[in-house]
């Protein structure tokens, strides 16, 4: 049987649209930016550290359009600042990926409230306030046979208890999920929709304590079902799906890309 090229297009090409994802500068914001250029968005990321992040989109644009804005989520003024430069970018915004996160760890005993603090805001707080500061941009995109897509990055420990002691990174992106069913709820009527993917291990800085340690890595690959660390594709292709024809019908929804860690109890 003849493979309809133009179908699978149809279904999984995002050429035309306009995509936003914040931490794109490494890790899996940048495994989701590279994705979704190559399915033919053009890709505006932000991270915090300018330098980094330039020379982040200056690779990235091998793959298509892609421009940079520096800013830090995790405070109010960063989330406008952000806001303010999508809107003189692009009168319309068809995909925001929330992937800005921060991790901290520390003994039950120990952990401080600053490791709460900057968690939860940057985690919890600059999703919803950048989703909010963004509505009239993925208002203005949204069709009812096209929505406009919200595609929050949580994380496995957000599902399954976590063996390490960073209990404000667990909770957050356990907050994130139930804000990610919330905002699809609301939003559906707007014709937005919003779904979440929940990472295992994959190549990150947040895991390169771990992974950059063949020994340890080998380890944690063995305490995931499929045996295996995630790869770019597995991230990318997850979020072309939600943001592309073949998503349109889900939203609320939680894709755990994680190799079955999802299964496994912590």
């Amino acid at each position: 049987m003849a493979v309809n090229i133009d179908r699978i297009t149809s279904l999984f090409g995002l050429e035309g649209k306009t995509a936003v994802v914040t931490g794109g500068s490494r890790g899996i914001g940048y495994m989701i930016a590279a994705g979704l250029l190559d399915a033919g968005c053009r890709v505006i990321v932000s991270a915090r550290k300018e330098q980094p992040l330039r020379a982040a989109a200056a690779e990235l644009e091998a793959r298509g359009p892609c421009e940079a804005v520096a800013t830090d989520l995790s405070d109010p003024e960063g989330c406008e600042a952000l806001a303010a430069a999508v809107a003189d970018r692009a009168p319309e915004i068809n995909i925001l990926v929330n992937n800005a996160g921060a991790a901290w760890g520390a003994s039950l005993d120990r952990f401080p409230v600053e490791g709460w603090d900057k968690v939860m805001d940057t985690n919890v707080r600059g999703p919803f306030l950048l989703a909010q500061r963004l509505l009239p941009r993925l208002r203005t995109a949204a069709r009812p046979d096209d929505p406009a897509r919200i595609i929050n990055v949580a994380s496995v420990d957000g599902i399954a208890v976590p063996e390490m002691e960073t209990y404000s990174y667990s909770a957050s992106k356990a907050a994130l999920i139930m804000l990610t069913r919330h905002l699809g709820r609301r939003l559906a009527r707007d014709h937005i929709t919003v779904n979440a993917v929940a990472p295992g291990p994959f190549d990150s800085k947040m895991m390169a304590f771990l992974l950059d340690d063949p020994e340890a890595r080998a380890e944690v690959a063995a305490g995931i079902p499929l045996g295996r660390i995630g790869a770019p594709d597995d991230m990318a292709g997850a979020v072309i799906y939600l943001a592309s024809r073949a998503g349109a019908y889900l939203t609320g929804a939680v894709l755990p890309v994680s190799g079955g860690r999802a299964c496994v109890s912590g």
